[in-house]
C-alpha cells in the first residue's frame, strides 16, 4: 500500500469532532506513550506483546496520517523530506547531535 493511499483510507474513519490539529498532535503524543508502556512492560515483564505493540505503532501511524491530512500536508511528501533531511545529514556526518539545522 502506498503512503498517500493509506493516509486517504485512514482518514474516512476519524470522527469529524477529530478532524483538527490539537486532537491530532494530543493523541498522537498519547498514542506515544502507550507505545512506550508496552515497552516498560517489556523490559518490566520480560515478554514482548509484539502484536500489541505492532497495534500502537498502528495508532500512532494514524495520528501521523490524520495531523499530516488536516494540515494539507501529503503523507508521502512527508516521508520524502525526511529521507533528503537524513539523506543531507548522514553525508555531512551529522545524523548525531540535537538540533533541526545540525
Amino acid at each position: 500500500m502506498l503512503l498517500n493511499e493509506y493516509q486517504e483510507k485512514a482518514f474516512e474513519t476519524a470522527l469529524e469532532t477529530a478532524k483538527n490539529p490539537a486532537y491530532m498532535i494530543t493523541n498522537l503524543t498519547s498514542e506515544a506513550g502507550e507505545v512506550a508502556g508496552k515497552f516498560a512492560k517489556w523490559i518490566r515483564d520480560g515478554s514482548f506483546d509484539e502484536e500489541g505493540m505492532q497495534k500502537e505503532v498502528g495508532d500512532e501511524l494514524w495520528q501521523i496520517a490524520g495531523l499530516s491530512t488536516v494540515m494539507g500536508w501529503s503523507l508521502a511528501d512527508i516521508a520524502s523530506k525526511n529521507l533528503q533531511k537524513l539523506a543531507d545529514r548522514q553525508s555531512r556526518l551529522t545524523l548525531t547531535g540535537s538540533g533541526d539545522n545540525r
